[in-house]
Formats: structure tokens, sequence, C-alpha cells
């Protein structure tokens, strides 16, 4: 029997990052030129506890759905990207670039991604983010 895991699962890589293939399916697109292009792209969704990643754009699987009048669902030949090993993919530093893995740091209090260059990675810009709530006292 399988067993199950409990904790928090952590990822270097997060919602929102530029990501680019070195491996895989996406690692061997070519251009018109014929020479190879790695897919690059921004990932939409992680799963920490499975190691794996969902890049826009990436990875597109095509899903045949029925539809659901009840639930007001079209159906058709739907196109959505796949789950990837996080192993397939390095996040871009911003410095150079090229793929680049990651260290933390804690600079000025504060938990920070570091590049191989050097540079700290920016926290993404995710849509959806919720802003910490505040007291009651500081809005007075």
């Amino acid at each position: 029997m399988k067993t199950v895991s409990t904790g928090t699962a952590r990822s270097r890589i997060k919602r929102g990052d530029q990501v680019v293939f070195i491996a895989g399916r996406e690692y061997n697109r070519y251009d018109s030129a014929g020479k190879r292009q790695p897919f690059r792209g921004r990932v939409i969704a992680v799963d920490a506890r499975t190691g794996k990643v969902k890049v826009e754009g990436a990875m597109l699987m095509k899903k045949h759905q029925k539809p659901v009048p009840q639930m007001n669902r079209e159906g058709g030949i739907i196109e959505r990207e796949a789950w990837v090993n996080i192993s397939n993919v390095a996040i871009i530093d911003p410095d150079t670039g090229k793929p680049t893995r990651v260290r933390y740091e804690t600079k000025d209090g504060k938990k920070v991604r570091i590049a191989k260059s050097g540079k700290v990675i920016p926290e993404p810009e995710v849509f959806g983010k919720k802003e910490p709530k505040k007291d009651k006292e500081e809005k007075e």
C-alpha cells in the first residue's frame, strides 16, 4: 500500500515564473530556420506534492468533452495544458536570459530566490493573489 506524505511540499518554481524547457517534447521545438528553440512560457499552476507544473501554451492535449446542458457546458474538442514534470523546466535567469538553478538567501529579513548569476529573482506578479488583511487600527 502506498503511503501518503503529510506536511507542506515546497517548490522552487512558483506560479507566474518564466520558465524554459530543458528536456522533453517541448525542448525539441524547431523554428522556421531549422534551429532548435526550446519552448519558453509562464507557469500557470504548480503541484509541489507530485512535482509537476503547467506551462502556458506548452504540452497541449486534446480532450473530447460531451455537452452538459444542465451545467451550461458546451461539447467538442478542448485543448488544454498537460502537467509536466518539474525537472523538465528551469527558471529563466533575469540577468542572462538562460536557464538557471535557484538557491535561497535571507536579505533584509526576507527570504529571496537567487539565480546562478547572483541576481535576485523577483516575486512573480500573480493574478488572483490576495493582499494580507490590515488591522482595524491601520485603516483609521
